[in-house]
């Protein structure tokens, strides 16, 4: 009897616990970013993605954006992140607007367009959003660096259609916030 008391003591104990977090996370974040953060579709590395980017931000957090194209359009896009909450809502925001765009126009994506698609952030997260989309510009600057630097023409972004870059990852550190 003594044994399921405590189960039940500690089961109410981490209800409350539980209960109280998600008070404080209603209370910091939009209805979006725990959305995000907490059920992302796009958390995943992709095998032999087209372009790929990994960026070490100041905060200690690390993202990679990993997109798979068809021609010069984003098909798919999936990251990874050992970061917070807001960095996987970030994170899996962004993978779902580049979705269907041209490089370009994922190459325009700001800080401030992701932000927005969030329904805002606060501002101890906004370095988060930050290193989400220069992780995503990294990898478009190394894939289209990689097919300058190969020759390939505008018909054909990899040249093998095996979806495969054939380079490994380089990682960029952000600087320090001030």
């Amino acid at each position: 009897m003594e044994h399921q008391e405590e189960e039940t003591n500690f089961d109410r104990l981490v209800a409350e616990l539980q209960r109280q977090i998600t008070e404080q996370e209603r209370a910091l974040y939009s209805a979006k970013v725990i959305e995000e953060a907490h059920n992302p579709t796009n958390l995943g590395r992709m095998a032999e993605p087209d372009a790929y980017g990994i960026v070490h931000g100041w905060c200690g957090d690390t993202i990679e954006v990993y997109l798979r194209l068809n021609g010069w359009r984003i098909r798919e896009a999936t990251f990874m992140t050992d970061g917070c909450g807001p960095s996987v809502a970030c994170g899996n925001m962004l993978t779902r607007l580049v979705r269907g765009t041209s490089l370009e126009e994922a190459g325009e994506i700001k800080p401030e367009d992701l932000i927005a698609a969030l329904d805002g952030l606060p501002e101890e997260s906004l370095h988060c959003a930050e290193l989400a989309v220069s992780t995503l510009r990294h990898a478009l600057e190394r894939y289209l660096g990689g097919q300058l630097r190969r020759g390939r023409d505008a018909a054909s972004p990899t040249g093998r259609g095996d979806g495969s870059t054939g380079e490994a990852g380089e990682v960029v550190e952000t600087g320090n916030a001030t």
